[in-house]
């Protein structure tokens, strides 16, 4: 009984190193500009998971957001890094991100077409990686929060959205019965990017929409407070017990929306 245990014990350790992170680029089309997007998913088993699209911050799909989703992929998910900027677009600094944001957020159409894409894109791995195509939601940072909103106030056919401290205004607000996604805003309470009546004309605009939605203020949080490799204060600090408490309530609203039928 004994050697079975041991041969037994051997063989699921085994397993276990033959399971590698896989990551693959995903590149795409949107009208007449490339994307280049990333894959990132355990391949532990054959199991079929979630699927995720990540926004990146405003830096874009750089190799730490890529890290980043691959901490939140683990063997749970299978998370597309959505490039929305265009391949190559990789912003040097702060204000050169400001620029490329600036863009986007000027052509709200062209970047909801492009998270949309991404959306479709990562549908279309189904049978490349082990991903559930009855399972999606869409998760992002900061530019890639707001990116996210914009993707449920689409009407995305999408389970559920969640906003890591991202901007909260939008040029085309949400209508009644748009938002099928349940929707869950991360906001750290002393992020002085988003403005008390951001928040009052967010709430409103989630109700006139008739949307499934939640609002967290994180006490002692700034901007960025869930992105481990943020240290430019004193608005843009990494904040490690809001970090957990909000990566935990992402699971949970994943969890609950993943067993509705």
């Amino acid at each position: 009984m004994l050697r079975t245990s041991f041969a037994l014990l051997a063989l699921v350790a085994a397993g276990a190193s033959l399971a590698a992170e896989v990551q693959r680029a995903v590149v795409y089309k949107v009208g007449d500009a490339e994307m280049t997007s990333t894959l990132v998913y355990d391949d532990a088993g054959p199991a079929k998971r979630p699927g995720i699209v990540m926004v990146p911050n405003w830096m874009g799909a750089t190799d730490a957001a890529i890290a980043r989703a691959k901490q939140v992929a683990g063997d749970d998910y299978v998370v597309l890094v959505a490039d929305v900027y265009g391949t190559g677009v990789r912003p040097a600094d702060p204000k050169a991100a400001s620029e490329q944001v600036g863009k986007m957020f000027a052509d709200v159409p062209m970047l909801r077409a492009r998270v949309g894409e991404a959306l479709v894109q990562l549908k279309a791995q189904v049978d490349k990686a082990p991903l559930d195509l009855e399972d999606l939601g869409a998760i992002g940072y900061c530019f890639g929060g707001s990116t996210a909103l914009e993707l449920a106030r689409s009407g995305a056919d999408i389970d559920a959205v969640v906003s890591f401290h991202g901007g909260l205004k939008s040029s085309m607000p949400a209508k009644p019965g748009e938002v099928k996604a349940s929707v869950l805003v991360l906001n750290g309470a002393d992020d002085g990017n988003v403005k008390p009546e951001d928040i009052a004309a967010f709430e409103q605009e989630m109700k006139a929409a008739n949307a499934d939605w939640q609002f967290v203020n994180l006490s002692g949080a700034v901007h960025c407070f869930a992105e481990e490799d943020a240290n430019r204060p004193p608005g843009c600090v990494y904040h490690e017990r809001s970090a957990k408490r909000g990566y935990a309530m992402m699971n949970d609203l994943f969890a609950e929306a993943f067993a509705q039928p």
